[in-house]
């Protein structure tokens, strides 16, 4: 049974993931930061276990706890999108939250379980076009925008080190979705771009890492 460990499951697209790779009969260790919050992705097939991505401390007890399982799939989902971050009006400390949650939580990730993901795993980090610097044509949104940016070189720096270990390292863009991030404006469900993002990870191979897809399976500019 392949396994995949997803982060941030308790709801939006970490929950609709938890909820497609249970039953497509994928072993799914579902992360949640509250353990009040985990009964959903406990209801849509997800082992759940209890990790504040932001806390060094609470990962490494996640990995002492998942010792010995192999991971398929490690997708960093967990993130955040901040306040204040009109320019002129920009909190410091609540950028610098955003950069360690998004950004900086990935790179811990893949740091901590490396030696778990099997020969020609992959290891998935969810990014936004809002990260894209050719795409960015409105500006604003400085700390959730920096945070993506950020984290796209991070899965580029990672798909080069880990080459040698066959592990494939991809950024995802999930689109504007319709979740409690997304607003319901938003033009897609969830539903429809995580079956989207799961079918250009099927399809991921070692000449795909460094890469950055659209849920659609359009590479998305730097």
């Amino acid at each position: 049974m392949p396994t995949i460990l997803i982060t941030g499951a308790n709801r939006g697209l970490g929950l609709e993931f938890t909820r497609q790779y249970a039953a497509a009969g994928w072993r799914v260790l579902a992360t949640v930061r509250d353990p009040l919050s985990g009964r959903a992705a406990s209801e849509a097939g997800g082992e759940v276990y209890v990790a504040d991505v932001a806390d060094i401390t609470s990962l490494r007890r996640l990995k002492e706890t998942l010792k010995g399982v192999s991971l398929d799939i490690v997708l960093n989902n967990a993130g955040i999108y901040g306040q204040n971050q009109d320019f002129g009006a920009v909190d410091a400390d609540g950028f610098l939250r955003v950069m360690r949650v998004n950004a900086l939580a990935p790179l811990q990730m893949a740091e901590i379980f490396v030696d778990q993901v099997v020969a020609g795993g992959i290891i998935a980090a969810m990014s936004s076009k809002m990260g894209s610097v050719a795409e960015n044509t409105s500006g604003g949104i400085y700390a959730y925008r920096a945070s993506k940016a950020a984290l796209n070189m991070v899965v580029k720096s990672l798909a080069l080190d880990l080459r040698d270990r066959t592990i494939a390292v991809v950024a995802l863009s999930p689109g504007w979705v319709r979740t409690d991030m997304g607003g319901t404006s938003a033009p897609l469900e969830s539903s429809q771009a995580v079956a989207g993002m799961r079918a250009v990870l099927d399809k991921v191979q070692l000449t795909d890492s460094g890469k950055f897809f659209h849920f659609d399976g359009s590479e998305v500019a730097w």
